[in-house]
């Protein structure tokens, strides 16, 4: 604190105050931590890799889309088992797209994109049953790809070509469809996957270059994003979509090569990847997942044949600045 006087000669104080301003947004990506996979056939190779899902124990499940079969590992990327071959009888794949565990069994769910069909299974891989066929009609598909399970086990699927939603029981009894295409709100071109948080579902409209926001029921709610474009919160098709424990929303941005990170408003958060093969970089990502506890992301990384594993997004802080008040007396 100093004295300082005026031209009046009257005594002012100028203080030097600290003053604490609110957190900004992470200007830092989520850390990479180890990524596994090349291409082949063998036990932990990939051929078209598409999606990733989180299920009992922790492991990481892994749709080898051109392989025909899911891959199950730990979460340091160890192999475990695998199911599937080529084929449409039960527990065969062509195409298999979206993979995704209902957390309250472990059951897994398949979107077979080739065959029109979800299947399911346990977490072994034993086969459960299947839904689908190919057609418009209510309960059919035109190229399924994003699957998502709410909290009532309830199965959700992005039926791509048909550019709609529909909602089925945990056994595929059909319960509800919305969309159509176009770009109003509330239409599609090519819903590609879809996730839920906090009760709301997440849809990437890949070809409209946009993320749109519904409730259970269909009820539209929100929706951010255009494209094709490389600016902050614009897409080149995105294609998969998860959202962590805190609400934050991670987009692929396909076309693009990177991941987008957005608030559930979606409002701009950060950014991160670009076009290569270097760990962090990417080439066509499609499935994000991210754990429920430790906020750990894993993302398909389609062309280079791999899963990458990132930490965390790092949580902003608060900042300090030092500046200075001047009282005046008159």
């Amino acid at each position: 604190m100093r004295a300082t006087l005026n031209r009046l000669g009257i005594v002012g104080i100028t203080l030097a105050l600290a003053v604490s301003l609110p957190a900004l947004a992470s200007a830092q990506a989520p850390p990479f931590i180890l990524q596994w996979g090349n291409f082949g056939t063998g036990n932990g190779q990939f051929s078209n890799p598409t999606s990733v899902a989180i299920g009992v124990g922790g492991n990481v499940y892994v749709a080898d889309f051109s392989n025909s079969r899911i891959q199950v590992f730990t979460n340091t990327g160890g192999y475990l088992f695998q199911w599937g071959s080529a084929g449409t009888g039960d527990g065969q794949f062509n195409g298999p797209f979206e993979i995704t565990v209902d957390p309250s069994n472990g059951n897994v769910y398949v979107s077979e994109t080739n065959n029109n069909r979800v299947q399911r299974f346990t977490f072994g891989g034993a086969y459960l049953g299947q839904w689908g066929s190919n057609g418009s009609a209510p309960g059919q598909f035109f190229n399924p790809h994003g699957i998502a399970i709410d909290a009532s086990s309830n199965v959700y699927v992005a039926d791509t070509f048909n550019n709609r939603i529909q909602a089925f029981t945990s056994t595929g009894v059909f319960v509800n469809q919305w969309g159509s295409f176009g770009s109003g709100n509330g239409q599609f071109k090519s819903p590609f996957d879809i996730t839920f948080g906090s009760g709301v579902l997440y849809v990437t409209d890949s070809n409209n270059h946009r993320v749109q926001t519904f409730t259970t029921g269909g009820g539209y709610l929100s929706q951010w994003g255009s494209g094709p474009n490389t600016g902050n919160g614009q897409f080149a098709g995105p294609r998969g979509i998860g959202v962590d424990q805190t609400g934050n929303v991670y987009v692929a941005d396909t076309g693009n090569n990177r991941i987008q990170v957005f608030r559930n408003t979606g409002t701009f958060i950060d950014k991160f990847g670009a076009t290569g093969s270097a760990p962090g970089q990417f080439n066509n990502p499609n499935g994000i997942v991210v754990e429920d506890v430790t906020g750990n992301m894993y993302v398909a990384d389609t062309a280079n044949n791999r899963v990458q594993k990132f930490g965390s997004l790092p949580t902003p802080t608060a900042r300090t600045t030092w500046g200075r008040v001047k009282s005046i007396y008159r």
